[in-house]
C-alpha cells in the first residue's frame, strides 16, 4: 500500500495478520509478555520520516471522574458563596497566581510547572469526556468502549520501531492505570499498558512476571519458552508469513523482562531511601508516583496512573456529586496525599535532572459545575454523611476545566488562560482535547499533524484531527 495520501500525509499500517497472531498467543498458553511482545512484531514498522528522535517520556496522572477547578487551581474569591465554596486562596511563588489554600506544597513550588486554566471540552458524561480528552473522540455520546485509541496507545505504536531492543522494560506502563473508557481500540491489545495494579505502599506490593531470582523458576520459564520450537504447525504458519525472526527477538525481551535483575530493581520501591519515600508520602498515590519516576528514569517512555480508590472518599474517585461525596469534605479528604504526591514528583524532576526529557501531566476528563447544588447522600463513608443527609456537590462541567504541566523542558512558573468571574467557561486561551493531545504528542517526537493509522475498516483516520500544540507548552530543550 502506497504510505502517502494525496496530501502527503503519512500513513502508519497496522499489520493485517493480528488475527493470527492473537491465535499463536493463545497457542503459547499464559506465557502473556512473549505474546504481547509478538503482536508488537507483526505491526508494519512506520515510515522513517515519521519516526520521532530521542527518547522522551511522559506520566500522566490522572483524576478520574474530574476535579473541580475553582477548589483548586482556579479559585473565584469575588464570586458569591454559592458559587465560591468555603476554601481561602493563598498565594503560590507565581505573582499573581493563587490556588486554593488545600495546596499548600504546590503553592510553594507553582514556579516548577504551569497551569492551563483555559481547557474545556465538550462531552458531560465520563465515558465520551474521558475519550474527547485522551483519544480526541469528539462524539459527546457515551459508548462502552472507544472508538479511537487513545494518545498512550498511539504513541506506544509509532514508537515502537525505535525502542531500545536491550532495554528490558515495556515502553507503556500504567501503574493502577486508567482503564474504564480508554484502549488501544483498533492498534489492538499489543500496544496496552504493562499493568501493574495493587498498593504500591503495601508490604506485600508485587509486580507480577518480572525479575524471576529463583534459580528453577528461571529455567522452568525458559523450558516454557522453549515449547515453541515443538508446535510444528506454529512455527510453519510463522514461517510462511516471514514472521519466525521478529518472533525469536520479542520473545527475547521478554524472557528479558522475566528474568533480568535489574527489571526487578526498576520495580522495586525498597532500593529508595526512607526520606524520597516519606517525602512522596507513605500511602497508595504517594508510591504510584515515586514509582512512576522510577520507571521513566529507567527508560519506560509513556507512564500513566490514576488516583482512585480509598484515598478519594466513600466512591473511591473524584466524582464529587452530593449524592457521592460531601464535596469540600472529600476534597479536604484527599488534599495532603494528592499535594504531597504531586509536588514530591515535580521536585524530583528537577532534582534528578528529567526535567527536560519527561513531561507530568496532571489532569481529570473536565471539571465541576462552579455552581454548588445540595441533594441526599445515598450513604454513609469517608467524605460522605449519612444516607438521606442533604449534603453539597457539583456536578459535571466540561466548559472549564484546570490541569498542570510540568518538565519537558516547557517554561514554568505561569499560568495560560482563564474562566470568567464564576469559573463557568474558558474566555481566555481556550484549549480543547486537540490541543491537548498534539501537545503530547509534540513532547513525544510525533507531528500529530501529518500521521494517519488505518482502522478497523482500513481507512486512514489521523491521530489527531483538530487542534495543535499549545506554544506555551512546547519545550525549549
Amino acid at each position: 500500500m502506497n504510505p502517502h495520501n494525496q496530501t502527503g500525509d503519512k500513513i502508519a499500517q497496522k499489520g493485517s495478520r493480528r488475527s493470527f497472531m492473537r491465535m499463536g498467543l493463545a497457542g503459547m498458553g499464559s506465557l502473556s509478555l512473549p505474546g504481547l511482545m509478538r503482536l508488537r512484531a507483526s505491526a508494519a514498522a512506520v515510515d522513517a520520516e515519521t519516526r520521532p528522535d530521542g527518547r522522551t517520556a511522559v506520566i500522566m496522572v490522572w483524576k478520574p471522574g474530574g476535579c473541580s477547578h475553582i477548589d483548586t487551581y482556579d479559585p473565584k474569591p469575588l464570586a458569591t458563596s454559592e458559587y465560591r465554596g468555603p476554601f481561602g486562596t493563598i498565594a503560590t511563588k507565581v505573582p499573581g497566581m493563587q490556588f486554593t489554600e488545600l495546596l499548600p506544597r504546590q503553592a510553594a513550588i507553582a514556579d516548577k510547572f504551569t497551569v492551563l486554566r483555559g481547557m474545556y471540552q465538550k462531552a458531560a458524561g465520563h465515558p465520551a469526556g474521558s475519550m474527547q480528552l485522551l483519544s480526541g473522540d469528539s462524539d459527546t455520546r457515551d459508548k462502552p468502549k472507544p472508538r479511537l485509541p487513545d494518545w498512550m496507545s498511539v504513541a506506544n505504536y509509532l514508537r515502537a520501531p525505535d525502542r531500545d531492543p536491550n532495554n528490558p522494560l515495556p515502553a507503556y506502563v500504567g501503574v493502577n492505570p486508567p482503564a474504564t473508557y480508554n484502549g488501544p481500540a483498533y492498534l489492538g491489545d499489543a500496544y496496552s499498558p504493562f499493568s501493574v495494579t495493587g498498593d504500591p505502599n503495601s508490604p506485600k506490593f508485587v509486580v507480577p512476571n518480572i525479575g524471576l531470582t529463583d534459580p528453577k523458576e528461571v529455567e522452568r520459564v525458559h523450558r516454557r519458552a522453549s515449547l515453541r520450537q515443538k508446535l510444528d504447525r506454529l512455527q510453519k504458519a510463522f514461517e510462511d508469513h516471514g514472521e519466525m525472526g521478529a518472533l525469536d527477538q520479542f520473545e527475547a525481551q521478554a524472557l528479558t523482562l522475566l528474568t533480568n535483575s535489574k527489571t526487578k530493581e526498576a520495580f522495586d520501591l525498597t532500593q529508595e531511601d526512607d526520606a524520597t519515600r516519606d517525602r512522596y508520602g507513605r500511602n497508595s498515590w504517594g508510591q504510584q508516583l515515586l514509582l512512576a519516576r522510577r520507571l521513566v528514569e529507567a527508560g519506560v517512555d509513556i507512564l500513566t496512573t490514576s488516583l482512585r480508590g480509598p484515598l478519594c472518599g466513600r466512591v473511591n474517585n473524584w466524582d464529587d456529586h452530593a449524592v457521592n461525596h460531601h464535596v469540600f469534605d472529600a476534597l479536604r479528604f484527599r488534599a495532603e496525599a494528592y499535594d504531597q504526591a504531586v509536588s514530591a514528583l515535580i521536585e524530583d524532576l528537577f532534582l534528578r535532572g528529567l526535567d527536560k526529557r519527561v513531561l507530568v501531566v496532571v489532569t481529570g476528563e473536565f471539571g465541576r459545575t462552579p455552581k454548588i447544588n445540595y441533594q441526599p447522600s445515598t450513604g454513609a463513608g469517608n467524605a460522605s454523611a449519612a444516607a438521606g443527609t442533604k449534603q453539597p456537590g457539583r456536578d459535571h462541567w466540561p466548559r472549564a476545566f484546570s490541569n498542570i504541566w510540568a518538565g519537558g523542558g516547557i517554561e514554568s512558573g505561569r499560568f495560560i488562560g482563564g474562566t470568567d468571574k464564576r469559573g463557568e467557561d474558558a474566555i481566555d486561551r481556550r484549549c480543547g482535547p486537540g490541543d491537548f493531545l498534539s501537545t503530547i504528542y509534540h513532547h513525544l517526537g510525533i507531528d500529530s499533524s501529518k500521521i494517519l493509522i488505518e482502522d478497523f475498516n482500513g481507512r486512514p483516520t489521523p491521530i489527531v484531527d483538530h487542534g495543535k500544540p499549545i506554544p506555551e507548552l512546547i519545550g525549549t530543550a
